[in-house]
C-alpha cells in the first residue's frame, strides 16, 4: 500500500466498498469518511474506478506474492507444494477479509483496461495451483476427478473465508490453514 493520503483514501474506500459495494459508494462518501472535499481525492486518483483498480491490484499482488513465496519454500513434492499454496491462500483471505471481498466481488465493476493487470496476476496465481496438481497427477501422487474443476473448488474454499470466518473465535488462522490444506489434499486424492 502507498503511504500518506493515497493510503488513507484506499483504506477508507476499502471499508466503504466492502460494506456498501462499489456502486453503493460515491466519491463524496469516501471524501466524507476522510473529512476531505471530493475534489481533494481527484488529485490522487482520477476516478472512483481508479481507486478500486488500485485496491484490486494491491490485493492481487499481495496474494500472488504470498503464493509464490510459499511455493518457493515448499520443496519439490507436489503434496508439500499444495499444502503450502493452500495455507498461503487461506491465511491471505483470513487475514485481509475486507480486501478479499472487494477484490473478488468488485473487480467486475472495473472497465477491462483497469482490471487487466490484476486479472493477469489472478491467472498466474491460478496457474500455480493447477501446474502443481497436473504434476502430481503425472507423478501418480494425485487422482482428482477433474484437475481444473478440483483446482477451482479448492480455490473457492479460500475465497469464501471472509463470509464466515471470525478471527479470535474457536478456530485460529493457522488451524484453519491446516484444515484447508488437508481438505485440498483429500480432494486431490493424494496418496500417502
Amino acid at each position: 500500500m502507498p503511504e500518506g493520503t493515497r493510503r488513507r483514501i484506499l483504506e477508507a474506500a476499502l471499508r466503504l466498498f466492502a460494506s456498501q459495494g462499489f456502486h453503493g459508494t460515491s466519491i463524496r462518501d469516501v471524501a466524507k469518511e476522510l473529512e476531505l472535499q471530493p475534489s481533494a481525492l481527484y488529485s490522487h486518483f482520477p476516478s472512483k474506478e481508479h481507486i478500486l483498480a488500485a485496491l484490486v491490484q494491491v490485493g492481487h499482488e499481495a496474494h500472488h506474492e504470498a503464493l509464490r513465496t510459499a511455493m518457493l519454500d515448499a520443496g519439490n513434492a507436489p503434496e508439500a507444494q499444495v499444502r503450502a499454496l493452500i495455507r498461503a491462500h487461506t491465511v491471505t483471505h483470513a487475514t485481509h477479509p475486507l480486501l478479499a471481498v472487494v477484490v473478488n466481488e468488485e473487480v467486475n465493476a472495473l472497465p477491462p483496461e483497469l482490471a487487466a493487470p490484476a486479472l493477469v496476476l489472478r491467472q498466474q496465481s491460478a496457474a500455480l495451483l493447477l501446474q502443481v496438481i497436473e504434476r502430481g497427477v503425472a507423478l501418480g501422487r494425485f487422482s482428482p476427478p477433474h484437475p481444473v474443476a478440483t483446482a477451482a473448488a479448492i480455490s473457492a474454499m479460500g475465497v469464501r473465508i471472509p463470509y464466515w470466518y471470525e478471527p479470535g473465535g474457536a478456530l485460529d488462522i493457522d488451524s484453519l490453514a491446516n484444515i484447508h490444506a488437508e481438505l485440498a489434499l483429500r480432494m486431490l486424492g493424494a496418496r500417502g
